[in-house]
């Protein structure tokens, strides 16, 4: 046993409970035998109250702060498994999933592999609607940190700590995972006329909210707990438009916004919507952003944009 362990594990014996993460269960073992021949024979009884670690536990495990992952899904049951492993057990607390009423058995699996809060939707109430549901709940359970991961597996779970330190550090209040910076979309399958709507939409935004963003439509997001607190999300759209009217939202209020590159990629289990659902989706993005000059130069006032 290190010394400098030993010294921690001391210090913290009279307090009744520790901390620890699995790998250190051999060392509170050693250790507790060590005192437990000393205290013999001066009649004292030692009593070690174990708390580890992990997505399922209590602590708080960045900087104080609750670190919740929320995951929307619908018919992930291929994907989820894959998605969660990957969730970093030593920074997030808590991982919230809502299922979209699924004709697959993604709700069970979600309870098969861990997840303590499952959220089911009996009716499907669109992306947007899950979303909502989601944060209601991460607000609920007191997150401080919550990050917006797809289950489809199309983002990579290992990002996490980038943005959770990004947010966890008070550099930025939201932080996005960016498939644009580099060359991610593309190199991951993005399909050419997604990449050139994506590219048209971003620079149209940029000019009509007097914003600088590499993309708009990422779905992997990060937000603190006071962004989420200060927007009315629950006044937005249930459909999938519901990610831009929270961006506008956000620049609105004038919050900051950080970008980390982002791989992605696109493989058949990955969800994504086809082309019909994609134009409605792009006149949805239009109307978000002339509505957002008007609101911007004062001209109209909108109900999204007020505090909730």
């Amino acid at each position: 046993m290190r010394y400098a362990d030993e010294q921690l594990y001391r210090k913290r014996l009279y307090t009744g409970k520790f901390e620890i993460d699995s790998n250190d269960y051999s060392l509170i073992f050693i250790f507790a035998f060590k005192v437990s021949l000393k205290t013999q024979s001066n009649s004292r009884f030692l009593k070690i109250d174990f708390e580890p670690s992990g997505k399922n536990s209590n602590k708080k495990m960045y900087k104080g702060k609750k670190v919740i992952a929320v995951l929307p899904a619908y018919n992930a049951s291929l994907t989820l498994e894959k998605t969660y492993n990957e969730i970093p057990t030593d920074l997030v607390d808590e991982v919230i999933l809502c299922d979209d009423a699924s004709s697959d058995n993604t709700a069970d699996l979600a309870h098969q592999i861990g997840i303590n809060h499952v959220i089911k939707h009996e009716k499907n109430k669109g992306y947007g609607g899950n979303q909502k549901s989601l944060y209601n709940k991460a607000l609920e359970l007191g997150g401080d940190i919550i990050i917006m991961l797809h289950p489809d597996y199309q983002y990579t779970p290992k990002l996490i700590p980038a943005m959770v330190n990004i947010i966890g550090d008070d550099l930025y209040p939201v932080v996005l995972g960016s498939r644009i910076l580099g060359k991610g979309a593309l190199n991951g399958g993005m399909p050419m006329y997604k990449y050139i709507a994506n590219r048209f939409l971003t620079l149209t935004q940029n000019i009509l909210v007097n914003h600088k963003l590499s993309e708009y439509h990422t779905g992997y997001r990060a937000f603190s707990r006071e962004v989420l607190m200060g927007i009315n999300f629950n006044q937005n759209s249930d459909d999938f438009v519901f990610d831009n009217e929270m961006l506008s939202q956000i620049i609105y209020a004038d919050y900051g916004i950080a970008e980390v590159t982002c791989p992605t990629k696109y493989f058949e289990e990955a969800s994504s919507i086809n082309f019909k659902r994609s134009m409605k989706y792009g006149f949805g993005v239009l109307r978000v952003s002339f509505n957002h000059f008007l609101a911007r130069i004062g001209l109209v006032k909108f109900k999204m944009y007020e505090k909730p």
